[in-house]
């Protein structure tokens, strides 16, 4: 009830309008999200011309060019050069003037996106968790959350699979990814993040939940210490990604 009054009394005085064609009522209108176009496929993690993988291949989210990866697969909504909307969705989650409230919405697209592409059963969810890409302290002070974690949380709600914020660490700053190549993505976070403790993954499931996939160094690194630690799988969740 608090939550409903809160909500209520924030869009009284505070209303939100459609990032898309500034309906009010909405950050997201209906008509707006029509045009997102919410992938009905998985691809495999290649970075040049992903492979459009089978329905059934579910259980194997790579081919044969990208089986070295640490990473099982990746579960992604959108492309995220292919609309300005999904841009502007996304910067507004992580960038001022932040709109946290957001990860509803892009919840909301990731979960369409795992029905579409049949990724959304009882078979692929046993014996998982969800686990946020953490972010720095740096950052996390500036915009005061965790635009991942916030988005797990959503997540975690709707697909009932539990979350865990207190394994997986960032020790070290990193530049933005998104203004390096490929080669300084995988050594800007090259030895970023640690494990707090490992009981709670051992032989786990591990969905890495993040904004925007682009050529996966973060959730590599990521997969590889998790990996390392004993989950039995490691797949990557966003909301877009580039290539």
């Amino acid at each position: 009830m608090k939550e409903i009054i809160k909500n209520f009394l924030l869009e009284l005085f505070f209303p939100s309008f459609c990032l898309g064609c500034n309906k009010e009522g909405t950050y997201l209108c209906q008509d707006c999200k029509s045009i997102l176009e919410i992938s009905e496929y998985n691809y495999c993690l290649c970075g040049k011309n992903p492979l459009r993988l089978p329905p059934q291949n579910s259980g194997n989210g790579k081919c044969r060019k990208c089986s070295d990866k640490k990473l099982s697969g990746l579960y992604f909504a959108l492309p995220y050069k292919e609309k300005f909307l999904t841009k502007k969705l996304i910067y507004r989650f992580k960038y001022k003037p932040y709109l946290k409230i957001l990860s509803r919405d892009l919840a909301g697209i990731l979960i369409e996106h795992l029905v579409l592409a049949k990724n959304n059963t009882e078979e692929i969810w046993q014996n998982s968790v969800l686990i946020p890409i953490p972010l720095e302290k740096k950052k996390l002070k500036d915009r005061g959350y965790n635009q991942a974690e916030e988005l797990t949380k959503e997540l975690s709600k709707i697909l009932e699979v539990p979350m865990i914020t207190d394994i997986l660490i960032k020790t070290k700053s990193t530049l933005p990814q998104i203004k390096l190549s490929k080669v300084k993505r995988e050594e800007n976070v090259k030895n970023a993040f640690s494990i707090k403790n490992t009981t709670e993954i051992a032989g786990k499931k591990i969905f890495l939940v993040d904004d925007v996939y682009t050529t996966g160094a973060t959730m590599e690194e990521c997969a590889s210490i998790l990996k390392g630690a004993g989950a039995k799988q490691i797949w990557g969740i966003a909301i877009a990604r580039e290539e």
